[in-house]
């Protein structure tokens, strides 16, 4: 079982103007393989704040993975990719890749999305879109491959389980 967290960035959301609904489609989907939610929050659209909560879950939390929702469009208050970024030790360019490849078999706007994957100690962050539906696409284009992941941080080779 590994442990995630989950961050929404929507400055609508976070003055509960409008109902996180991205949000609890992660939560939804990473428990259905077997993930533990350690911590669920919502922040505007701040480079600073959703840094310090970042650098909480993998600082301080020790999350195997943080999804975050919203912020990786072209508006001026999108800034999720930026802050990412901004803690990022190591970029994983190829869980963006495919999730904006499996997006393109339904719309060209998916070559939008500005989303990005790092990693951060301990920690694999990645970045998916707001709309409740190109979370659940985005997220079920990579979820098989997150327990593999999860057992590349752990130390376990290409084709190995770590010992647990």
């Amino acid at each position: 079982m590994f442990k995630a967290a989950v961050l929404t960035i929507s400055d609508r959301c976070w003055r509960k103007e409008r109902e996180d609904v991205s949000g609890k489609v992660i939560i939804e989907l990473i428990k259905g393989i077997n993930g533990r939610i350690i911590s669920y929050d919502m922040v505007p659209d701040e480079a600073d704040l959703i840094e310090k909560q970042l650098l909480f879950y993998c600082d301080d939390l020790r999350a195997d993975f943080v999804f975050t929702t919203g912020g990786t469009g072209f508006g001026p208050r999108d800034v999720t990719p930026e802050a990412t970024n901004a803690v990022a030790e190591k970029v994983i360019p190829g869980i963006p890749e495919l999730i904006r490849l499996e997006g393109l078999k339904k719309t060209k706007n998916a070559m939008l999305s500005r989303g990005v994957s790092v990693i951060r100690k301990n920690s694999v962050i990645i970045n998916l879109p707001g709309s409740p539906k190109g979370v659940r696409e985005s997220l079920t284009a990579i979820l098989d491959v997150i327990p593999h992941a999860f057992d590349m941080l752990k130390g376990a080779g290409h084709n190995e389980t770590p010992s647990r």
